[in-house]
């Protein structure tokens, strides 16, 4: 099997594999040897020697179990983002939760793979991850739409769609409901040829994107041809500011469903779309 690397480097990747499981490592080692495209150069036996060797070595792949001692892996790789940025990270567990699976990913990782699966999945996981493609175990897509669905249904029920004056508002409790909420929403819209205008903060935006690229979306040319345009939410809603004190500054245009929005997510801790 070849491997390919996002920016088609000719060296070889460099691996560095992060679990307490001897024979595991022994397992992936064998396996990942057998590419000649894959270099093993190092081992860790739990989460914080992994994130100081990762700091070391900056290794281009990162095998991390979740299940790790001192350190678990998902704290791991939040401090490994931090001393080594570029990276990729494929978590390798057996942990089939979804809502570890989410956590997981939201590290910044693009990679989760079951280890009981790894005999024929850990190549295609570390092919997808090097390729910068988000990869999941196939064992695990039926909970993500279980998941998923309940969770529409519990956000629908909780805070259901109003529509005013044509504008549609969505209330999400949490971060990964708001990023998987706007990017169906990105998806469809590009399907149909409409132009999107996203006025969010850095990190969902990074998230955003992220999400929109591991669907297969080609960011570069959508934003090319002004079908999707991202903007930060600082500079933009500096233009919509109200006056908390008397609410007679606000902007022209600025639709009263988003000022009822902005007041609902503040008391509930909410995100918020407006389409």
């Amino acid at each position: 099997m070849k491997l390919e690397r996002a920016d088609d480097a000719a060296r070889s990747v460099r691996v560095l594999v992060v679990d307490d499981f001897e024979p595991w490592r022994d397992f992936v080692c064998k396996m990942l040897r057998d590419e000649p495209e894959l270099q093993i150069i190092a081992k860790a036996h739990d989460g914080l020697e992994g994130v100081r060797q990762a700091q070391e070595l900056q290794p281009d792949l990162i095998l991390l179990d979740i299940g790790l001692p001192t350190l678990n892996g998902i704290e791991a790789a939040r401090r490994i983002r931090e001393v080594a940025p570029n990276s990729r990270i494929l978590f390798t567990t057996e942990n089939r939760s979804w809502d570890i699976v989410q956590a997981a990913l939201s590290t910044g990782a693009t990679g989760y793979l079951v280890k009981s699966s790894a005999g024929r999945e850990l190549l295609p996981a570390v092919d997808a991850v090097l390729r910068g493609k988000q990869f999941v175990s196939a064992d695990l897509k039926h909970h993500a739409l279980d998941a998923d669905a309940n969770r529409r249904d519990k956000v629908a029920a909780l805070f259901p769609l109003r529509n005013v004056d044509g504008h549609e508002l969505k209330l999400y409790p949490d971060d990964s409901a708001f990023v998987d909420g706007i990017s169906r929403s990105i998806e469809t819209s590009l399907e149909k040829g409409i132009a999107t205008v996203i006025i969010a903060t850095e990190s969902h935006r990074s998230d955003l994107l992220r999400k929109l690229r591991a669907d297969d979306v080609n960011i570069e040319a959508v934003v090319e041809h002004r079908l999707l345009t991202l903007l930060d939410a600082a500079d933009s809603i500096s233009a919509f500011t109200l006056d908390a004190a008397t609410e007679e500054n606000r902007s022209i245009g600025m639709p009263d469903i988003i000022v009822a929005a902005v007041r609902t997510a503040k008391e509930r801790h909410l995100h918020v779309a407006v389409g």
